[in-house]
């Protein structure tokens, strides 16, 4: 069994043009992840994973509003763009803060 001891909330950093997500919305995940529209949540799931499980991703965007962060503090950024291709214009932003102990993980 893997132990997750990180927090993960999203961000909606970016939300023009969007009917369901608009700048400034935070959810945590996946506790709220029934309030994301399913096309952006299936964007941000395969990096929350890495995430959950301590990975790091190799881009680090720099010079851009995307620039990722990862400290010694523990707290990790993503970003990541909605792939609807019309006037939408939603940019998430996924933060792993490190928590105290970690939790074991199972099946029930």
């Amino acid at each position: 069994m893997g132990k997750i001891n990180y927090a993960i909330e999203l961000e909606i950093v970016e939300g023009k043009g969007c009917q369901v997500h608009h700048t400034g919305q935070e959810f945590q995940y996946p506790e709220d992840i029934g309030n994301v529209c399913p096309w952006l949540l299936d964007s941000v799931n395969g990096i929350v994973c890495v995430l959950q499980f301590g990975g790091t991703l190799p881009w680090k965007c720099q010079g851009t509003p995307y620039e990722k962060e990862c400290d010694e503090k523990g707290v990790t950024t993503e970003f990541v763009r909605c792939p609807d291709l019309t006037s939408s214009s939603v940019v998430v932003k996924i933060t792993r803060t490190k928590r105290g102990e970690p939790a074991e993980v199972g099946w029930a």
